[in-house]
């Protein structure tokens, strides 16, 4: 007979939720974690992040040996796409990684239950949750599980539109996107934030059309804007096309079968056709039906659990982590959560330093940010000095042929200390990484600009935007 009583319980096997089984178990702890789909790894590693950036590298590949090897020496005629290959090969990825996950569920002895958790009572010590088993399994309906702590961790769902219905073939949302038969001709993506700048991206050099309609005057909002403003030209000059500041009021079908097309109606534009529309307006919080009300656990008006600092609920025993609660959507946050969680459970201490989370966007260049932007120690009055250093000026960049962007750091006028860093240009998802080192332990500009760099290097526009900071960058 199955366990059915544990020391810790995860609805959710997202990267919060898998990481923090996996940390409970190297702790010791008997974990089970309940989850609805078949495959682990939640939403990032089956239809958004891995998918996506499994596209993404396939997608650029093909670009650059159409337009770009030819300059390193490099001459390749007749250049097809072959689109199953690539959906292969991003499925492929999926799936290595899932099975990678069941692995260390295997190795940490974790319980997995393939079904709907639901908090069910809320008794100290001896919380229960029901595990509402999938229709196609064939074993008992619903299952009741106990645990002294439960910790929800059930992600987050697609945002819509109130007026835009998606249909799942004409207008669908990032799962559709990733798996297209065919490029559309022409693709409209509503909104400008990572996804769809992403996605557009990678449709765009697969050889469609792609709109990106925004309802507000700039992309990615929340990026400083100086970086964001230099990827939108980058952006436009590969082809995508930005109408910003533009209010969607309704999507229409129009047609039958293969001539069927979508009809955008936006506020001060004429009508827009388009064969495929992507709904990329952001994410909100998977906790509905999950017994949060049952237990007089109450969500916010953005549907998010409240929690305090150590993520505790207002019912003892019962935790939230990741996109169920406020702060960013992004999954290495939910990561470190989980950790920071599952550690004050067994040894009484554990944090997560928000200041230094990194967001990277994984377009071409890519764009890459960490601490307060331009605009935030503006409106902070907080008083700064600024150091930037463009990627053309370096002799890696120069040798892999991708010059574009630049690295910004913004430091304390009085202090030095780093308060911010932004980066669009080549690898800057990687660069960051030094970045987000350097904050979390207090560095200064100075300590940056005196660190040895290995030459010739990307990371040497790191030092040189540092050295820039106090006026004395060297190659430029």
């Amino acid at each position: 007979m199955e366990n059915t009583q544990f020391d810790l319980i995860i609805i959710g096997a997202g990267p919060g939720g898998y990481v923090a089984a996996i940390r409970g178990a190297q702790l010791g702890l008997s974990v089970a974690c309940i989850e609805k789909e078949d495959m682990l790894g939640g939403t990032c590693l089956r239809i958004g992040c891995i998918p996506s950036k499994a596209l993404l590298e396939a997608s650029e590949k093909f670009h650059e040996t159409k337009s770009s090897l030819a300059r390193f020496g490099v001459k390749v005629e007749k250049v097809e796409l072959d689109l199953p290959a690539m959906m292969a090969h991003k499925d492929n990825v999926v799936k290595a990684n899932t099975k990678g996950i069941e692995g260390l569920f295997k190795k940490g002895k974790i319980t997995r239950f393939t079904g709907h958790g639901k908090l069910l009572s809320a008794e100290p010590g001896n919380l229960k949750v029901t595990v509402e088993k999938n229709s196609k399994n064939k074993s008992a309906e619903t299952e009741t599980l106990t645990a002294k702590n439960i910790i929800v961790a059930t992600g987050s769902k697609v945002a819509m539109l109130p007026d835009v219905k998606v249909d799942g073939k004409i207008i669908g949302t990032s799962t559709e996107a990733l798996s297209y038969s065919s490029p559309p001709k022409h693709l409209v993506v509503i909104g400008a934030g990572a996804i769809g700048l992403e996605l557009g991206s990678v449709w765009n050099r697969l050889g469609s059309k792609v709109t990106i309609l925004e309802y507000l005057n700039r992309i990615l909002p929340g990026m400083d804007q100086e970086i964001s403003n230099e990827g939108q030209k980058l952006l436009a000059k590969q082809g995508l096309e930005f109408k910003l500041g533009t209010r969607v009021k309704s999507v229409r079908l129009e047609g039958k079968d293969s001539t069927q097309q979508a009809i955008i109606e936006c506020e001060g534009l004429e009508p827009i056709l388009a064969d495929k529309v992507l709904v990329a307006v952001g994410r909100v919080p998977n906790t509905e039906n999950l017994g949060l009300e049952g237990l007089g656990i109450k969500v916010d008006s953005r549907g998010r659990i409240p929690v305090d600092e150590h993520f505790a609920t207002t019912i003892l025993g019962i935790y939230a982590i990741g996109d169920v609660i406020p702060g960013v959507m992004l999954a290495h946050k939910a990561e470190e959560e989980a950790v920071a969680c599952v550690e004050r459970l067994h040894t009484g201490y554990g944090h997560v330093n928000y200041n230094v989370i990194p967001n990277v966007v994984y377009t071409h260049p890519e764009i890459a940010s960490v601490g307060k932007t331009e605009e935030e120690l503006k409106a902070d009055h907080i008083e700064y000095k600024k150091g930037s250093f463009p990627f053309l000026a370096n002799g890696r960049a120069r040798a892999i042929g991708q010059i574009e962007g630049k690295v910004k750091i913004l430091a304390d006028a009085k202090t030095d200390r780093i308060l911010g860093v932004h980066i669009i240009g080549p690898r800057a998802g990687d660069l960051i990484a030094e970045a987000v080192i350097a904050m979390e332990f207090g560095a200064s500009s100075e300590d940056l600009a005196r660190t040895v760099h290995a030459h010739p290097t990307l990371a040497e526009v790191i030092k040189e935007a540092a050295l820039a900071v106090d006026g004395r960058a060297i190659h430029i």
